[in-house]
């Protein structure tokens, strides 16, 4: 079995957390949101990775700088 693909599934479910975190008007709740954001995007260039879905990878790391940023302005 290739385990390398099944972490699509944890990490469209953490993300899918992250977003529902990041809807709450609660400082604390949202910066939750924005470390679930950014697990959710080291999952996702893992998987990437092994399958070579380059495109994601690069999709992954724009998400990270746009969560970086999100993240600051927010405090």
């Amino acid at each position: 079995m290739d385990y390398f693909s099944l972490l699509q599934w944890p990490a469209m479910i953490v993300n899918v957390l992250a977003v529902w975190l990041l809807t709450y008007q609660s400082k604390r709740r949202r910066h939750a949101g924005f470390v679930c954001s950014l697990f959710s995007n080291a999952l996702w260039i893992t998987w990437g990775w092994h399958a070579q879905a380059f495109a994601v990878i690069g999709l992954q790391f724009a998400l990270v700088a746009l969560n970086i940023r999100g993240a600051r302005k927010t405090d």
